[in-house]
């Protein structure tokens, strides 16, 4: 285990916001899911919903953690994986984003959220949302004090059906300003015929405040955000087999000399 896990031993604790995957900062890579769990604290009390509710996509990234656990062991690159839920709130947003904590989600009613007052969301920015963006930050550091410029790729899904109407993409394409990375993944993605990807579809990628605008463009580093369709890595096997597949795509790309150059240098943002 590199230094940079080292520094964060809190993460060893079982009710710490993080989970840390080993892996050698050298890659230059560091692999983010913000929304890979689905639980909550027990004095949270599921926020009053059924556990039902929680396993739906709106209580986490469905297929994401292990999509990353196996796009992490394949390139051999840190991943940084959330222990809780987005409902109680969404580290992928800005601290004054007004989704930051979702009252209502995709019609579900979240009563524990219905009269949060901002004290209780202070707390619980303290709590999961800053130790998860300082672990960030610390892994960012390890890549630099080990000669790379990192680059960042946050791992996230989708659902299939979006208020009633199907989404044709199997696999979505997010980024803003910085496109290099994810030019060049969409194009690897279209080369199998058999694959819909969306450039920047199910959703825009400029977010303001979102992780990537915090920690990648912010500092002009390369990134890209990828969107797996749900039903497409539910099951264990299919997503560790989307990481692997990632991971070869991911690694072809970094080791093309046409590219490579390209995606260390900075933006200049």
């Amino acid at each position: 285990m590199t230094e940079i896990f080292d520094a964060l031993t809190p993460e060893n604790a079982p009710d710490h916001p993080v989970t840390a995957i080993p892996g050698n900062p050298a890659t230059g890579i560091l692999i983010l899911c913000d929304h890979a769990s689905n639980e909550i604290p027990p004095e949270y009390r599921d926020l009053g919903l059924p556990r039902a509710e929680l396993e739906r996509h709106i209580g986490y990234d469905i297929g994401a953690a292990v999509m990353t656990e196996a796009l992490a062991k394949t390139l051999g690159a840190p991943a940084l994986l959330t222990n809780f839920s987005r409902l109680l709130i969404d580290p992928n947003r800005g601290e004054d984003d007004p989704t930051l904590v979702m009252r209502l989600s995709d019609g579900a009613v979240v009563p524990g959220n219905k009269n949060i007052n901002q004290s209780e969301i202070d707390r619980r920015i303290r709590r999961f949302y800053r130790p998860y963006d300082r672990a960030i930050k610390a892994a960012l550091h390890a890549s630099l004090q080990a000669g790379m410029r990192p680059i960042i790729i946050s791992m996230h899904s989708f659902t299939p059906v979006w208020r009633g109407k199907p989404r044709p993409w199997h696999a979505g394409i997010l980024w803003a300003k910085d496109g290099r990375l994810s030019q060049a993944l969409i194009g690897a993605l279209r080369s199998d015929p058999a694959l819909v990807v969306g450039d920047n579809e199910p959703y825009n990628g400029a977010l303001k405040g979102d992780v990537i605008d915090r920690h990648a463009l912010a500092h002009g580093f390369s990134n890209t955000l990828i969107e797996i369709r749900q039903d497409l890595i539910a099951a264990p096997e299919a997503a560790r087999a989307w990481g692997q597949r990632l991971a070869v795509l991911l690694q072809a790309l970094l080791r093309d000399p046409t590219h490579r150059q390209d995606f260390r240098s900075s933006t200049g943002l």
